[in-house]
């Protein structure tokens, strides 16, 4: 009999129910459960129509149920550290959405219980596993574009988000950027050692309320020499730009926008073409698929997991770092974040 790994989904809010979607394909994943805060009627019917048959607010009847595996941590950010502690002490696999914590203390209290426990503990940082910048990674680490010198990073969304999101995301570098961050490490094959960030208030006067910025550059120094530079923005009229680029002595890699086609309409008038896929949710749906597959076959392989927890541990260092310098007005060096 085909072995299953049998899952308990902790949040179904839209990336809950993605991942939900998602594990469904895997023939060897079984979803067991799922709590939310607020689950009713709707969630019930919801999980109902995809063969999920307990449905609970109380992520305590996961944490404590045997019959499952492992957890999919898809709650608040504030709820991370809690949950990851309780499923490791449960012994149970963790897959958890970024970023672990908005504090690095709590993010080291956290991994330690992994560590204790010996579980496997896997961070959803989902670009990893995209077909544009896993390409980028591939020239990087087989030498076709030579050492490294500079990477360009491009990251904007197409619309700011809600007041009310706003002021419980954790600013800009914690909440958007953690995954630019997570790219820089991954593009470049080595670790950020200093940061340096100029941020403003360009697009909505709500970020000013809390602290916060809504468009940003951030250079970076790599251990390797390279430099890096990463610009980000909540707004972009065209749409969602994700771009990348690794440059080196030899050459470099490039990744360039997805679009819903590549016709280009040429005229007397000019020449046209589509938008970029409008949001993460279109433009990396196959690396959420995948993110997940690579999860569940490392479980049952018995294999460490493609993304774990110090991958989380250091871009959350980075967005700290990030903030600081721009509060600061200086380099700061990721030692000074511990």
């Amino acid at each position: 009999m085909m072995k299953k790994i049998k899952i308990g989904v902790i949040g179904a809010g839209r990336i809950g129910k993605i991942h939900v979607d998602n594990l469904r394909k895997h023939p060897q994943a079984e979803i067991v459960a799922i709590s939310d805060l607020f689950a009713g009627d709707e969630l019930a019917e919801w999980a109902s129509s995809r063969g999920i048959s307990i449905v609970t607010k109380n992520s305590e009847e996961i944490l404590t149920n045997k019959d499952i595996d492992a957890v999919f941590i898809c709650s608040s950010t504030d709820t991370h550290v809690p949950l990851i502690k309780q499923a490791a002490e449960q012994g149970k696999h963790i897959f958890c959405e970024k970023p672990i914590s908005m504090d690095i203390r709590q993010t080291e209290e956290a991994l330690e219980a992994v560590r204790r426990a010996g579980v496997q503990f896997q961070v959803g940082f989902n670009r990893r596993f995209d077909h544009n910048f896993k390409r980028v990674r591939e020239h990087v680490q087989t030498g076709a574009i030579g050492q490294v010198q500079l990477v360009k990073i491009t990251s904007r969304d197409p619309n700011p988000p809600s007041e009310e999101y706003i002021k419980v995301s954790g600013g800009i570098f914690m909440d958007m950027m953690i995954h630019d961050f997570d790219m820089a490490r991954f593009l470049s094959g080595s670790e950020v050692e200093e940061v340096f960030t100029r941020g403003n208030v360009l697009v909505d006067p709500a970020f000013a309320k809390y602290g916060d910025v809504d468009t940003t550059i951030v250079t970076l120094r790599f251990a390797n020499g390279a430099l890096g530079a990463i610009d980000c923005s909540r707004k972009a009229a065209y749409g969602y730009d994700q771009r990348a680029e690794v440059f080196g002595s030899k050459g470099s890699a490039t990744a360039a926008n997805d679009y819903p086609n590549t016709v280009v309409l040429s005229t007397e008038e000019g020449t046209s073409s589509d938008k970029p896929l409008h949001f993460f949710l279109e433009r990396y749906n196959a690396a959420y698929i995948e993110e997940t597959e690579q999860f569940i076959d490392c479980l049952l392989k018995g294999e460490d997991v493609p993304v774990n927890g110090q991958d989380g541990r250091q871009a959350e260092r980075i967005a700290m770092a990030a903030k600081m310098s721009m509060e600061l007005n200086r380099v700061v060096k990721l030692s000074e974040i511990e």
